[in-house]
């Protein structure tokens, strides 16, 4: 144990912690208390999900990242390996530091491990706790370790474990217990952040901006917005429904649009597939909808709880005929929740449908969240009629908006129309009026051009002065961004794609000699649309195996850029 004590003698400013095991026995329940630990001390926290399609067995594993500045993204390697079963450690043991720890299942493991075997199963059935309270026991040995006061750890399994919280409480101080106290990890100083994951901030988003209605089928890994509104649906005053398949979904949606609510739906790539005609109709009979679409690997079903970025140039031109539309495409927690609220206020606004398209990095992983950004969405009010005079849903106007009305208003009639239409939305077909009512929408989305300009739809980090550049996009933006820092690149992120913000773009890249692309798909689909803008990139990082992208890899394939 001499050799174990002289390990983190100084507390690190930056650290990961693995915990894993087979699904079912509570690697991602315990992987958020250590989280909440650490956020109570004033730390910054971030937690990478990983477990396949299965309900039980296989290999489920949390990395929880803890710092004392924002962190966005997994590291490579971990410096602590909580194993609840010997596939953890074998799986894993590549990635630890030289200098790390594996806390492990003694009960399970006879073999000699660089580390502190404890017997979770043992301490769990004197406990007379249930099998997957064992967890808990790895958690009270990490603290102790760590040298967290046990107050810390008791308000933590209080606010998360509820009624659970006195066994679960009770093995993990039998951990306590069991383990040497290595060092001491001090607060920081810093005010303690909630977690939550991006699917939780872009709900909390879309119901400050005024969402009235949720609809989804699910499909993971959007299943979480589902779950936190109908969770939370009589405290946000909404209301939530799932239908029998996303057709379904996407023209009830529509029917309740029209009616006057204002509604968003959730989906995957497969999903969005079929809402597809769906946004033709919206855009068409110029009804407001939000979609988000949170992307997973591979086409098809793919590999349905891993990453991907490959469903860019599908959203953009979803649809058929000349539709207009907005793309959004956030890359972590704060931004989910800004432009969730800023995508459903553009839809009505324009009255048009809108994407916002994310993936399972940002859904699922979990984020210190700065909830000073609150104040920053909230309810803005589209174009009303002003009930002077006939109506008229599609009266051509000078920007192509054209005033609301709803169904069971006096005096008016409200027609939708899927076919071409007249100001009054009665079918046409001779040209004039066809090429009339196209002119007006396509001036519309001219207006949603200049509305784009308006916005923070471009960020930029790293070196302002750099001559060198990274674009990326979605959740590549967290390691990226650590790495431009680090290195002295300017970073550029877009965030609206659709329209396409040409003008902050232009201005990002002035003074810029060299591009290097990174995204998470094989045929560099952003590429493809920088091209369409002239822009030309010297070199492409891609990757496309599930796996989110580490700050270490990026460097590494930055070297020689």
């Amino acid at each position: 144990m001499a050799k174990l004590n002289n390990i983190f003698q100084n507390p690190k400013k930056d650290f990961s912690i693995l915990i894993g095991g087979a699904a079912g026995e509570g690697s991602r329940a315990s992987g958020i208390v250590i989280a909440k630990i650490f956020s109570e001390l004033g730390y910054r926290v971030y937690i990478y999900q990983d477990y396949p399609s299965l309900i039980k067995g296989g290999h489920n594993f949390s990395q929880i990242r803890v710092s004392q500045k924002e962190v966005l993204a997994p590291t490579k390697k971990i410096n602590f390996l909580l194993a609840l079963d010997k596939r953890t450690i074998e799986g894993h043991k590549k990635e630890l530091t030289k200098d790390g720890i594996i806390l492990y299942n003694s009960d399970e493991l006879t073999e000699k491990y660089q580390g502190i075997g404890i017997p979770i199963e043992t301490i769990t059935q004197e406990e007379k706790g249930l099998p997957i309270m064992k967890n808990s026991a790895l958690v009270g040995a990490l603290v102790k370790i760590m040298g967290i006061d046990w107050p810390v750890v008791e308000k933590v399994f209080q606010e998360r474990f509820h009624q659970s919280a006195s066994v679960n409480l009770k093995i993990a101080k039998r951990g306590f217990n069991a383990a040497p106290n290595l060092f001491k990890i001090k607060k920081t100083g810093q005010k303690a952040l909630p977690l939550f994951t991006g699917n939780e901030t872009l709900s909390l988003g879309a119901v400050a901006a005024g969402l009235d209605f949720y609809l989804s089928y699910p499909m993971t890994p959007a299943t979480g917005i589902l779950h936190f509104l109908s969770n939370n649906q009589k405290k946000f005053k909404i209301k939530v429904v799932q239908l029998e398949n996303e057709i379904g979904i996407i023209n009830a949606a529509l029917g309740a649009a029209f009616a006057g609510a204002r509604t968003m739906v959730g989906t995957s790539g497969g999903g969005f597939a079929l809402m597809t005609e769906g946004i033709s109709l919206a855009s068409q009979s110029e009804i407001p909808i939000v979609i988000v679409e949170s992307q997973r690997m591979s086409p098809a079903t793919g590999v349905p709880t891993y990453n991907g970025q490959g469903d860019l140039l599908f959203t953009l031109t979803a649809g058929h005929g000349d539709i207009v539309k907005f793309v959004i495409a956030p890359g972590d927690a704060q931004e989910a929740y800004f432009w969730a609220g800023k995508i459903l206020n553009l839809s009505w606004q324009y009255q048009t449908p809108a994407i916002l398209l994310i993936d399972k990095l940002i859904s699922e992983s979990i984020f210190s969240f700065d909830q000073n950004i609150f104040g920053q969405v909230k309810y803005e009010a589209p174009l009303l009629w002003d009930k002077k005079g006939k109506y008229f849903r599609y009266q051509e106007t000078k920007n192509g908006i054209s005033p609301l009305a709803f169904p069971g208003e006096k005096n008016v009639v409200v027609k939708s129309n899927s076919y071409e239409h007249d100001e009054f939305g009665l079918t046409v077909e001779d040209k004039e009026k066809v090429e009339k009512m196209q002119n007006k929408r396509l001036k519309k989305f001219q207006a949603m051009r200049k509305e784009v300009e308006k916005l923070e739809a471009v960020k930029v980090y790293g070196k302002k002065t750099a001559k060198k550049a990274i674009i990326t996009w979605g959740s590549t933006k967290g390691p990226t961004k650590e790495v431009a820092e680090k290195l002295g690149f300017k970073m550029i992120q877009p965030i609206v794609l659709e329209p396409f913000p040409a003008k902050q773009m232009k201005r990002a890249l002035q003074g810029i000699e060299k591009i290097a692309l990174i995204e998470m798909n094989g045929l560099s689909q952003m590429e493809k649309l920088l091209n369409c803008y002239g822009i030309k990139v010297a070199k492409k990082i891609l990757k496309y195996d599930g796996q989110p992208f580490f700050p270490e890899e990026i460097e590494e394939k930055l070297k020689n850029f």
